[in-house]
């Protein structure tokens, strides 16, 4: 057992777990070193149990194609798994993710991509891409729930997620991230609390574009959980925070839930706040609370979300855990500390800590919104 003294470097962490985020409106390119600089800027938020990256842009050359990210815990996993993939998809590339050796980090897992579109014949008469995307949903989550030591990191078009056990720089350093160019990246420092920390455990979580990373403790997890799992999610990383990534995708792509309204269902007002609301305010955000009310996200929480459109923040509706934006040009900053901002662009046009349960949304220029 640790004594008081070497707890925690003798650093106090009262809010836990790291995160930072930038994305350029006009999809101007940054390497992702720059993210984990930021990130390592934080590097106490941490405790090496898991880091991670989810960039955006990084396959130009597949920008078409759903661009999978499997993890292996054993070579025999990836025969298995590419024989379900040849199925039902059409694979036109697939090669390993490079790595290099990083001290620190022991026993890594075997990780591999592909780029994927459904075959015809799989869609059945329904070939549009909203069926494509429904399609990879149930494939993804087949995958992670009935093959054996297999799981799907990310899913999405001309994006990526890389994300294991240790500190952040180690994890940049084993995925080469300073080779990735990409307009959108979002960083994450993991401080487990009550859940383990392994390498499918580690944030970003995903479900197709939607990457989103969590700084806080859902107690809500349990009936958001059960709430999401009824329209064919399944939640297997084994932590609270996976659940937001799936919550999303159901409420903005299947529901069309309109980006301004996921406050009032992640962050929803307290009744006696929306009690004094005008009618018809009124009116929208019970309705929300009545049909939604399963999706309410409680306890603290701060998190930084990437989609097709763009990327948001949003905290909790008391703001029980820190966020900090910041804009330079067409960029836009999110992260926990100002400071990780500032280590990757000291001079700012502006800075601002977000008010509680308010959204700082960034969307690229000409995304429908």
């Amino acid at each position: 057992m640790h004594n008081r003294k070497d707890y925690d470097w003798e650093i106090r962490n009262p809010s836990g777990c790291g995160i930072t985020s930038l994305m350029s409106a006009k999809k101007n390119l940054f390497r992702g070193n720059l993210a984990v600089r930021s990130l390592d800027n934080m590097r106490e938020r941490g405790n090496g149990l898991g880091a991670g990256y989810a960039g955006y842009g990084i396959y130009p050359e597949h920008r078409e194609h759903y661009a999978l990210h499997l993890m292996y815990e054993y070579e025999d996993a990836r025969q298995s798994t590419e024989n379900f993939l040849s199925q039902d998809f059409k694979i036109f590339d697939e090669e390993p993710i490079p790595t290099r050796p990083v001290r620190g980090i022991d026993r890594a897992p075997v990780f591999h991509r592909y780029f994927v579109l459904p075959k015809e014949q799989a869609l059945g008469t329904n070939i549009s891409e909203a069926a494509a995307d429904e399609f990879v949903v149930s494939r993804v989550t087949e995958i992670n729930t009935r093959i054996e030591a297999a799981f799907v990191v990310s899913s999405g078009k001309n994006m990526g997620v890389f994300k294991g056990v240790g500190f952040p720089i180690e994890i940049g350093e084993f995925f080469r991230l300073d080779e990735y160019q990409g307009y959108c990246w979002i960083g994450h420092s993991r401080f487990p609390t009550n859940t383990p920390g392994w390498w499918g455990g580690a944030h970003p979580f995903t479900m197709l574009d939607t990457a989103i990373v969590h700084n806080g403790e859902i107690s809500s997890y349990g009936i958001n959980r059960r709430y999401i799992e009824m329209f064919g999610y399944r939640c297997t990383m084994m932590t609270d925070s996976e659940a937001i990534a799936y919550l999303f995708d159901f409420l903005h792509r299947k529901q069309k839930v309109p980006l301004e309204l996921i406050p009032a269902v992640f962050s929803s007002e307290f009744w006696n706040n929306i009690d004094r609301m005008e009618e018809k305010e009124k009116e929208l955000h019970q309705t929300i609370r009545q049909v939604y009310g399963s999706a309410l996200l409680n306890g603290p929480f701060a998190i930084v979300v990437g989609h097709r459109e763009g990327m948001f923040g949003l905290s909790d509706r008391v703001k029980l855990r820190p966020m900090i934006a910041a804009r330079k040009d067409d960029v836009l900053y999110i992260a926990s500390e100002e400071a990780a901002i500032r280590e990757i662009c000291p001079e700012v046009d502006s800075v601002w800590m977000p008010r509680a349960g308010e959204m700082v949304a960034g969307f690229y220029e000409g995304a429908s919104q």
